[in-house]
């Protein structure tokens, strides 16, 4: 997704800035947990390790990675709950 398009509408946010591992993954796997199927998420955060780590918690656990963004320290993720 380019700067140019606007962010997809997303049912909730996860802050996790100034977090470091394994906090933004534990709060990210409960936030998953109370989006309803198909909902989508963004997560917010400062720590690099999450760039290793949200990609590899998405192929787990079935969700899908839509996007990602990365500058100026902070990370974006946008996280679409699997259906089922």
């Amino acid at each position: 997704m380019s700067d140019s398009i606007k962010s997809p509408a997303v049912d909730a946010v996860l802050d996790a800035t100034g977090l470091n591992c394994p906090e933004p993954v534990m709060m990210l796997h409960q936030k998953v947990r109370d989006l309803p199927p198909g909902g989508l998420l963004k997560v917010i955060a400062t720590d690099p390790s999450t760039q290793r780590d949200i990609p590899k918690f998405c192929v787990f656990l079935g969700h899908e990675l839509v996007d990602k963004q990365a500058g100026d320290g902070e990370f974006l993720y946008w996280i679409r709950k699997k259906l089922d």
